[in-house]
């Protein structure tokens, strides 16, 4: 046989108390009765009654306040007021408050019961309706969860998911069939413990001290991705990881082809320019003829340069420069602005070089950074207006070297930022008739690159630019 509901009377001592009582125990239900609010407090976290029948007052505190306070701990409870005379107030107020329903005399022992059996039954209906949509809702957020699961699982990319302290949340097949991992072990561990990838750790570091969200990493069977780190607000951070093996090898192809013409291609280049240069000796040229000779000379020497340029950057690429050794920047600036100096007095630009006493050593091929800061701050010269400042800072900091090379010239826009390293590869805004092959900041990402240092560019556009480059200090390590 089914138990009875309970019913929790909340009512101050009187005739209807007594009434009640009588009624609904009449009707079948099984009553309790509280008599102050502690009870009634008490009597709904322990009993868990059906329904509450509370009274306008009860222990000199205000009912339908109670029946709020009682409404906000237990949502879904059925409740009904008692008061001694109706009026719209009320009703209004247990509308407003979503009372079940409200009674008031004259009332009869029916009425009670009728009233109360009213209420659990809306209860009943409102429960069987929450079941449905909590069903309902269950069911497609199920369905939604396997969907991402699939899609997440599929993705060719291998993603990583992490927690605000570094730990492992969730990873994709491709993640664990990239960097050999069990999500069954690997879950909930600090990333740092489960992967001892340099280069990958490496990110991590790297994005959390200097904003880096891309980097490349090699893996030990030759395959290269591209690794990009992401924020996710109120979760931690995000690794991708792109298979760009396929790139590499078309960049390599695509760098090998242009390698062989640039070389083919010096060996007759030298021979016209000899040829050029002899032709003014076999017999005398009228100011015509010299004028075009003079421009074919200077037109090889210009293609001349670009293969000269292509020829290093292929070499760079290829992994040929090997040299190291200990080097000290500052020698290799203050040699290069000697050198540079011609051009920068001739365009009356001043180079002001602000350097850190004390600096560390570089293990570094120093033709190599010769080349690099020749072509910076030639650049930063070439591209400074006449009467110009070009300002260079050498500093170190955390067993690293720093450099800035700082232009006051036309700055470089924000769209052309990201593709001022690339090969041939020269910005729209940059003034008529400045010279260049396009390869030389290219050459100094290659330097920096084979250095295993970092370079970047800030720069608004008709403020100059700034060109950053960190390179690791040839600290000695303890033994």
């Amino acid at each position: 046989m089914p138990k009875p509901d309970l019913i929790l009377l909340a009512l101050d001592p009187s005739p209807f108390q007594q009434l009640g009582k009588r009624a609904l125990q009449s009707a079948g239900y099984e009553v309790v009765e509280a008599v102050s609010r502690a009870a009634l407090e008490k009597d709904l976290q322990n009993l868990s009654p059906a329904l509450l029948l509370i009274g306008e007052t009860l222990g000199g505190e205000n009912g339908m306040e109670l029946a709020v306070l009682q409404l906000e701990r237990f949502p879904t409870l059925p409740i009904i007021l008692y008061v001694e005379k109706d009026s719209i107030s009320i009703a209004k107020a247990v509308l407003q408050n979503g009372l079940s329903a409200y009674i008031h005399p004259p009332l009869r022992t029916d009425d009670i019961a009728q009233a109360v059996k009213r209420a659990l039954q809306r209860a009943l209906h409102l429960g069987d309706w929450v079941r449905r949509e909590v069903n309902r809702t269950t069911t497609s957020l199920q369905r939604r969860i396997s969907d991402f699961e699939a899609i997440f699982s599929n993705i060719d990319d291998s993603i990583l998911i992490l927690d605000k302290h570094e730990r492992l949340l969730i990873l994709n097949e491709a993640a664990q069939s990239v960097l050999g991992l069990n999500p069954a072990t690997v879950i909930g561990k600090p990333l740092r413990e489960v992967i001892q990838h340099r280069e990958l750790l490496l990110l991590l570091e790297r994005a959390a001290n200097d904003n880096l969200k891309y980097h490349e990493i090699n893996m030990d069977d030759g395959r290269v991705f591209n690794a990009r780190y992401t924020v996710i607000p109120h979760i931690g951070s995000a690794i991708t990881l792109q298979d760009i093996t396929y790139l590499k090898e078309i960049d390599h192809i695509k760098n090998d082809f242009v390698h062989t013409v640039s070389h083919d291609l010096r060996s007759p280049l030298t021979s016209v320019l000899g040829y050029a240069e002899l032709i003014g000796r076999v017999g005398s040229l009228n100011e015509q003829q010299q004028d075009f000779l003079n421009r074919l000379q200077g037109s090889v020497q210009e293609i001349t340069a670009l293969v000269n340029d292509l020829l290093d950057l292929g070499r760079l690429e290829a992994g040929f420069d090997t040299r190291r050794e200990p080097v000290q920047l500052e020698n290799i600036l203050r040699y290069t602005t000697d050198m540079l100096g011609g051009q920068a007095t001739a365009r009356n630009i001043e180079i002001v070089i602000e350097q850190a006493s004390g600096l560390p050593a570089v293990k570094a091929n120093p033709l190599r950074l010769r080349q690099m800061l020749d072509n910076l701050i030639g650049n930063a010269i070439k591209y400074t207006p006449e009467g110009g400042k070009v300002q260079v800072r050498l500093h170190s900091q955390d067993e690293q070297l720093i450099l800035q090379v700082q232009d006051n010239g036309v700055g470089i826009a924000r769209k052309d930022q990201a593709h001022i390293f690339e090969k041939f590869y020269r910005g729209e805004n940059m003034p008529n008739g400045t010279a260049g092959t396009g390869l030389g900041l290219a050459i100094v990402k290659s330097i920096v690159d084979s250095h295993q240092g970092r370079i970047w560019v800030e720069s608004e556009t008709g403020q100059g630019a700034s060109f950053f480059v960190v390179l690791l200090a040839d600290v000695p390590v303890a033994l």
